[in-house]
């Protein structure tokens, strides 16, 4: 039943953060960038202000305080700075393949820092589900690749893939300690902190009158794809592997690809069709087969 309750909450990640692609370029119609982020985090912090006056705020020790506020410093906001500025230098296509390689990256950090071993049908999974992105991106242009992209630009979407690792491997240290409410309330808390002075250094707020759909887009941001999948993100961290948890992140562009296609009228050729499939068998090869770890924390979840 744990179980069904940690990947159903993975499952749920990947949709919200797979809808929040469309999302935010309904919000883009009228938002600039960085009044986005800003809007989308301040509300999220507030909410959880409102939600820790009610019931009372958690007592933390200042180390805790201390990997919170770097543990928010990789992600939201070292995330979303490499990949905005990345993105203005390199295609999106090349930006989106680097992006898959978070996995991988989450891979070789948990072994090198919290000593997990992966079962080679995980790592499997892993690689497929490598393999069927490529497909899903390369496969609008019938795979012709675009090489317009510069060194620097393909280096800051790196920068964003090596951000989220180091975020996914400290929540799950602090999983260990801390809730999964927390660890997302604080996260929004230290990142809002963290964005304001952006947000003063480019004081634009719109880029035209707000309509529905776009004042609709960013609450959809602020309480689905952050409130909500960071909670199910990071619940999910404090039960299983972090290199297990993060394959998930490989789905999110087959939802992106379904609901652009509903939303926003764009559509899937065959061999995109095929690359989501691969994905999703990549997906579910990883999650056969749990990874392993020496670690005393992590002994409940070790292979027998």
């Amino acid at each position: 039943m744990n179980q069904i309750k940690v990947y159903s909450a993975l499952v749920a990640t990947t949709l919200l953060w797979g809808m929040s692609f469309i999302g935010t370029k309904v919000a883009l119609t009228a938002f600039t960038p960085f009044a986005l982020i800003f809007f989308r985090f301040f509300i999220a912090s507030f909410f959880f202000l409102l939600y820790f006056v009610w019931r009372g705020f958690p007592r933390l020790t200042k180390d805790q305080h201390i990997l919170l506020a770097i543990l928010s410093l990789f992600e939201p906001v070292l995330y979303y700075l490499f990949e905005t500025f990345g993105l203005q230098r390199t295609t999106a296509s090349e930006a989106s393949l680097i992006i898959a390689l978070i996995p991988v990256f989450v891979l070789l950090l948990s072994h090198a820092f919290l000593k997990e071993r992966i079962h080679r049908i995980a790592k499997s999974g892993i690689g497929l589900s490598i393999v069927g992105i490529f497909l899903l991106i390369a496969g609008k242009n019938g795979l012709q690749w675009n090489s317009g992209s510069t060194l620097w630009g393909n280096l800051l979407i790196l920068g964003a893939v090596i951000s989220t690792a180091c975020y996914t491997l400290l929540s799950r240290r602090l999983g260990q300690e801390v809730s999964p409410l927390v660890i997302s309330s604080y996260q929004f808390f230290y990142g809002t902190l963290f964005f304001f002075p952006l947000f003063l250094l480019f004081p634009k707020v719109l880029n035209q009158m707000i309509s529905p759909s776009a004042l609709g887009a960013l609450l959809f941001l602020a309480f689905g794809a952050t409130i909500g999948a960071f909670l199910c993100y990071n619940y999910a961290l404090s039960k299983v592997k972090a290199a297990t948890a993060s394959v998930f992140i490989n789905g999110i562009p087959v939802v992106t690809a379904c609901v652009g296609w509903i939303v926003l009228g764009e559509t899937l050729t065959g061999i995109q069709l095929v690359g989501a499939f691969v994905v999703v068998c990549g997906v579910s090869l990883t999650s056969l087969k749990k990874t392993s770890s020496d670690h005393p924390i992590r002994l409940a979840l070790t292979e027998k």
